[in-house]
């Protein structure tokens, strides 16, 4: 892949998470446990992350996960709650930042390798990372692709809200609540439908 076909990144969250992010940022999953939020992530996902240390970094938890693309496994795992669900886009420019991590897979495989940012952008399989599906007759071709399309870009802490570029939502009536909860909050540059992105 290269860096400046990277139009944005992705975070997937819950809807009513929303104020507090565009006031505070995105946090990684050590800090924003201790505040109260509605969590999209499933425990035993998490359990398997929390073991995880980033080769000469933090502890896969002391990092906000990024992906390149949310329309990926993650997703089409809860994608019964849409309605529920948004889709941050995140500019590109983070990449940029100091300590970024970026994965060519889903972080918690233990075959995922990981390298600086933002040269490491250079080992992703575009093919892969945008995929429309990871669908493979051979099994093994399938777990790669499903890991491959969950590549992350880790950035330690937060993320803080400068780099919050839009918000993607399913449907109307999640437009609907994201416009209605963010009427009182920093403004946010755009909120889109993009049905495609929630498997819709």
């Amino acid at each position: 892949m290269i860096r400046s076909e990277i139009k944005e990144l992705h975070f997937i969250a819950h809807i009513d998470n929303l104020p507090s992010i565009v006031e505070r940022g995105i946090l990684c999953h050590n800090r924003v446990k201790k505040i109260q939020h509605t969590s999209v992530a499933d425990q035993e996902i998490q359990d398997r992350r929390d073991k995880v240390v980033v080769p000469g970094g933090l502890k896969l938890h002391d990092y906000v996960n990024l992906y390149f693309n949310a329309r990926n496994p993650m997703m089409y795992k809860i994608k019964g709650r849409h309605r529920e669900l948004c889709v941050l886009q995140i500019y590109p420019a983070i990449l940029d930042e100091p300590k970024i991590v970026i994965s060519d897979g889903n972080a918690s495989s233990e075959y995922t390798r990981f390298y600086p940012s933002p040269e490491g952008v250079e080992n992703l399989d575009k093919s892969l990372v945008y995929a429309e599906n990871w669908i493979d007759s051979n099994r093994f071709q399938y777990w790669h692709r499903k890991s491959a399309v969950c590549a992350e870009v880790l950035v330690p802490y937060s993320v803080l809200p400068k780099f919050l570029k839009g918000i993607y939502v399913s449907c109307q009536d999640a437009y609907q609540k994201v416009t209605e909860l963010l009427k009182s909050s920093p403004p946010v540059e755009s909120v889109s439908l993009n049905p495609k992105l929630f498997f819709l």
